[in-house]
C-alpha cells in the first residue's frame, strides 16, 4: 500500500479536479485534456516537460537522502538560489571566455554554493541543537534577498535598460541542449545519473545504511555507535549540493542569466516530489515528471481556459493532502470504540471466571 498510495492520491486528485472544474464552469473533459494531455502532444511540449522536471528531480533526490535519516531540509529553494548565484558568478567573472573548462567549473561552483548554504543549518544543528527545519526555511529568504541585491546592484547589466538582471551568459557558459527543437538540456540526464548514484549510495554503501538505520530506529543507531552529527552533515551537504546544481541548470539553461526570480518554487515542490516517490530514486523520477506536468498543465490552462494561476498550486496541494491521508490510513487502523470496550469487558470477565 505504501507503493500504491501515490497512485491512490493521484486518482483522488483527479476526481477532486473534476469537481473543481465543474464549480468553475469549465467542461471537465476539455479541462483535463488541456491540463494533462495537450502539453505533451508536441516535441516542444515534451521538452518543456523534461526541462521543468530537471530541478524538481535534482532537489528531491538530495532531500530524500536526508528525510530517510530524519534530517528535515525544507530550504532547498534557498540552496538552489545560492547555487545559481555561485555558478552564475563564475560565468560573469570569466566573461567571454570560451575555454572548455568554464562550464564544468560553473557546475562545481553551483554545487559548492548550495553546500555552503546548507552547511549553516548543519553547523547550528550539531553545535546548538537548533531546528534545521526553521533555519533552512529562513535562509531561503536571505538567499533570495541576496540575489535581488546583486541583480539590482553590482551585477546588474548596464545595457539591460535598468531591468534587475545580469548580463546574458555566452553560449560557452550554457548547458548544451539534449533535444533539437526543444529546450531540454543535459541537466535532465545529470538528474537521471544522480538518481542511479542515489540508489547505489542508499543500498550499497555503509554510509547510506547508517542513515537509513538512523531514520528507522534512532535508538538502535545510537546503540550501534552511529554518529548522528555525521548523518546531519552528510544529509544537508548532499541535499544542498543537488539543489545548487538545480539552480545552476536553471540560470545556465533556459534563463541564460541571473534574474531576481529564477524559480517558481521548485525547491518547495521537490518536498512533495520526494514523498510522492516514497523517498526512492525511481519513484522520485516519476514524481518529478508528474509534478512537472502539473506546472506545465497549469500554464496551459491559464492561457487556453482563463483559469487562475493558483490552479497549479491547488493541484499540488491536493496531491500532497491525499498522499498524507493515504499514509495516515496505512500507518493507523480505525477501530470502533464500543467494540473495543466490549472486547475488553469480555476479557476481564473471562479472566475473573
Amino acid at each position: 500500500m505504501r507503493v500504491a498510495s501515490p497512485l491512490i492520491a493521484a486518482a483522488a486528485m483527479l476526481l477532486t479536479g473534476i469537481i473543481i472544474f465543474t464549480i468553475l464552469g469549465k467542461d471537465p473533459e476539455q479541462a483535463f485534456y488541456v491540463f494533462f494531455i495537450k502539453p505533451l502532444t508536441t516535441l516542444y511540449g515534451v521538452g518543456e516537460w523534461l526541462l521543468k522536471a530537471t530541478p524538481l528531480l535534482l532537489c528531491a533526490l538530495g532531500l530524500a537522502l536526508g528525510f530517510r535519516a530524519n534530517v528535515w531540509n525544507i530550504g532547498a529553494e534557498g540552496q538552489l538560489t545560492m547555487g545559481a548565484i555561485a555558478g552564475g558568478g563564475v560565468a560573469l567573472w570569466l566573461g567571454d571566455s570560451t575555454a572548455i573548462w568554464v562550464l564544468p567549473l560553473m557546475f562545481v561552483a553551483g554545487a559548492l554554493g548550495g553546500m555552503a548554504w546548507a552547511a549553516i543549518p548543519a553547523f547550528l544543528r550539531n553545535r546548538f541543537n537548533t531546528s534545521e527545519i526553521l533555519v533552512t526555511l529562513m535562509l531561503v529568504y536571505i538567499a533570495q534577498l541576496l540575489l535581488s541585491y546583486l541583480v539590482h546592484g553590482p551585477w546588474r547589466d548596464p545595457m539591460g535598460f535598468n531591468f534587475p538582471q545580469s548580463k546574458t551568459f555566452s553560449d560557452a557558459h550554457l548547458v548544451p541542449l539534449l533535444i533539437e527543437g526543444a529546450r531540454t538540456n543535459w541537466g535532465f540526464v545529470l538528474g537521471l545519473l544522480l538518481a542511479v548514484a542515489s540508489w547505489l549510495f542508499s543500498s550499497k554503501t555503509f554510509a547510506g545504511y547508517r542513515m537509513q538505520v538512523a531514520g528507522l530506529a534512532p535508538a538502535a543507531a545510537a546503540y550501534a555507535g552511529f554518529s548522528n552529527k555525521r548523518n546531519v552533515w552528510v544529509a544537508l551537504l548532499i541535499s544542498g549540493g543537488t539543489a545548487g546544481l538545480a539552480g545552476l541548470c536553471e540560470v545556465a539553461g533556459p534563463i541564460g542569466q541571473l534574474q531576481a526570480q529564477i524559480s517558481p518554487g521548485y525547491g518547495f515542490a521537490a518536498i512533495i516530489v520526494a514523498w510522492i516517490g516514497r523517498l526512492h530514486p525511481v519513484g522520485i523520477v516519476l514524481g518529478a515528471l508528474l509534478m512537472s506536468l502539473l506546472y506545465l498543465g497549469g500554464e496551459s490552462a491559464q492561457m487556453q481556459m482563463a483559469l487562475p494561476s493558483a490552479i497549479t498550486g491547488l493541484f499540488q496541494g491536493l496531491l500532497l493532502f491525499y498522499l498524507l491521508a493515504a499514509d495516515l490510513f496505512i500507518t493507523f487502523r480505525l477501530k470502533n470504540v464500543h467494540v473495543v470496550r466490549s472486547q475488553a469487558s469480555v476479557a476481564v470477565i473471562k479472566e475473573a471466571v
